[in-house]
């Protein structure tokens, strides 16, 4: 007998000053994230820049309450899920899977297993594909799968890229007007779509459609808005001395502030729950860089989190794969939105 079941993954956090050093490590552990010319020094690596930035992350954490909520609010969307599949009759289990954290991927793959799921559709958090974020995790899926017979018999359904999910562009689009309507001078706002960054070779050496997707997610969205502000797109988060994406979140607000803008509103574009680079990064880092280059109004929209219309999207793109006889595993397609 048939059974389906849908999993979300992302990227996961440490909830205590505990956990900062070990998840530190397993995210720089993966050559996905960080490629490195010498595979065999990744382990290495890893630990000395988790030793190394260990104490200014726990400071950043500290910061925000202590640990990410990202588990939290994961669950939520989880339940929001899995509440709204249910009252459409199609009574599934909604698994969360963490790449880097609690609960991590492979112990959940393990629970799937034990439920007796014969249908997976797997729905990454990242509404743009990377190779470091949704590549990463369905390579993890595709070793699991490999090695274990028992998980090989489950067919999986892999949505890789969902940028344009109307419901997602739209609770996206509302969220900044919004912001904007907040301001007491709405059209003399400047609108900042900041992006998490990737290093520049994944795009143009590797063919990482990331760049491109957020491009297109950003004109989707502003067609939503309807307004005739000012907006950038820039990207933020870089680690280490490549060249990541430009242009980079700091040297827009610092050009920004330059230009006489004195009303920024962020939008927190790839990230869909609120974690460390939305409550750290952005509302303190960059608020106090906004205040030093003369932006004295800095706001910024919240993540979507559990917000209705974009659980609304969630459902609308996991629908399709649910309870339909016949098919196979999904290929891995990085650009597009499977479709059953």
């Amino acid at each position: 007998m048939s059974k389906s079941g849908v999993l979300l993954l992302n990227l996961g956090g440490p909830e205590t000053q505990a956990d900062v050093q070990p998840f530190l490590y397993n995210l720089f552990a993966d050559p996905e994230l960080i490629r490195l010319p010498f595979p065999f020094l990744q382990r290495a690596f890893a630990w000395a820049i988790s030793t190394l930035r260990a104490e200014k992350s726990r400071r950043n954490y500290a910061a925000i309450g202590g640990g990410s909520p990202l588990r939290r609010i994961t669950a939520e969307q989880a339940q929001e899920l899995q509440a709204h599949l249910v009252a459409e009759g199609f009574d599934v289990p909604v698994y969360v899977a963490m790449r880097y954290w609690h609960p991590l991927t492979e112990s959940v793959v393990q629970q799937i297993k034990s439920d007796g799921i014969t249908r997976l559709v797997v729905l990454p958090l990242y509404p743009q594909y990377s190779i470091s974020t949704t590549g990463s995790s369905f390579k993890l899926l595709e070793r699991l799968w490999a090695e274990d017979p028992e998980l090989a018999r489950i067919e999986r359904h892999q949505i890789c890229s969902w940028y344009d999910q109307p419901d997602y562009v739209q609770a996206m689009a509302a969220g900044i007007r919004a912001g904007l309507d907040q301001f007491e001078r709405p059209q003399e706002v400047h609108v900042l779509f900041s992006a998490h960054g990737i290093p520049e070779s994944y795009v143009t050496e590797a063919g990482d459609p990331y760049q491109q997707e957020m491009e297109a997610c950003v004109q989707l969205i502003w067609e939503q808005v309807g307004r005739a502000n000012d907006h950038t797109l820039s990207y933020q988060s870089r680690v280490g001395s490549v060249k990541w994406l430009h242009p980079y979140t700091e040297t827009v607000i610092s050009e920004l502030g330059s230009r006489g803008v004195k009303h920024l509103l962020v939008v927190p574009i790839s990230f869909v729950s609120e974690h460390i680079e939305t409550l750290q990064e952005i509302d303190i880092e960059y608020r106090e860089l906004a205040h030093h280059f003369g932006i004295p109004d800095f706001r910024r929209v919240p993540a979507l989190n559990a917000n209705p219309q974009f659980i609304a999207g969630l459902v609308a793109l996991v629908r399709p794969h649910l309870f339909t006889p016949g098919l196979a595993s999904t290929a891995f397609a990085p650009a597009t939105t499977l479709q059953s």
